[in-house]
């Protein structure tokens, strides 16, 4: 993106019909660490990437708890994540002391998409650079939403957002269809799994990931690290009994691929003049 006489105000429409302050605070949700959820019937899981400035600081927190019954998973700049996060937590006490009864997810979306829209629409705002999972469970069931800062959102099945999210959501694409009847367990695995897709190459370890689950029966909760390893370690323990069942079949193709060579090598004397095969 390059800087053109119509990005000097949120409100400012070019000719193509587009807000450019709107589209570079969606650039900066792609530039965040990535973020990812995935939900069933009952569960929602919610996984994201910690990535820290330098060697000697800690990461910044990307996952929030809002209630018992809905956390958040955000991508993008933090601060206004931690804003936004205050905010919905707010709203959610307000409802819970006035109805006495938890305030249903898809409410609670609106009113966080309509507070980004007005930001959208004020000259003196900017937009909120921030895209936000919000993963809950109320009476009709487990949901995912993503917010997004030009205040649109949108319900997943699952869903990656942040910088390298695409190798995440080719992974919860050719998985999603599993993902409704799946257990919790196979929820965390396959949000670990989604985490990885988005290192690339880089070794993964439970201090620079974060799993939050939430579920009928069990509250909005972080997992601890010592969890997160273990199944992390359970992770390479199948993949390395994996690797010597795959190791025969490749010598018994190498072999075949050798006698195959051989016999071609004797019949090449008899048809000279025979085409090549076609790859």
């Amino acid at each position: 993106m390059f800087r053109n006489q119509y990005d000097t105000d949120v409100t400012t429409w070019s000719p193509a019909g587009r807000l450019f302050q709107v589209e570079y605070a969606m650039e900066a949700v792609k530039q965040g660490s990535a973020a990812i959820g995935l939900r069933s019937r009952t569960h929602v899981v919610l996984g994201c990437v910690n990535k820290a400035n330098s060697e000697l600081s800690s990461h910044q927190k990307k996952i929030f708890k809002v209630d018992d019954h809905i956390g958040v998973a955000i991508a993008g700049l933090t601060a206004d994540g931690r804003v936004l996060s205050r905010y919905m937590r707010n709203e959610c006490i307000n409802y819970s002391f006035t109805y006495e009864s938890p305030l249903p997810v898809g409410r609670l979306v609106v009113q966080l998409a309509d507070k980004a829209q007005v930001c959208t629409q004020r000259s003196w705002k900017r937009p909120y650079g921030v895209g936000l999972l919000v993963a809950g469970l109320d009476e009709s069931g487990a949901h995912l939403y993503y917010n997004c800062p030009s205040g649109n959102y949108f319900e997943y099945q699952a869903f990656a957002i942040g910088s390298r999210s695409q190798a995440a959501k080719t992974y919860l694409e050719r998985r999603f269809e599993n993902f409704t009847d799946s257990s919790r367990d196979d929820l965390v695995k396959d949000a670990i799994t989604a985490i990885r897709e988005t290192l690339q190459g880089e070794t993964l370890k439970s201090s620079i990931c974060t799993i939050a689950v939430v579920g009928v029966g069990e509250p909005f909760h972080v997992l601890d690290q010592g969890t997160v390893q273990q199944i992390i370690d359970t992770f390479e323990i199948a993949a390395e009994q994996e690797d010597p069942a795959t190791e025969p079949d490749a010598a018994t193709g190498q072999e075949a691929a050798t006698e195959q060579g051989t016999a071609a090598d004797q019949g090449g004397s008899t048809d000279e003049g025979a085409a090549p095969m076609d790859i």
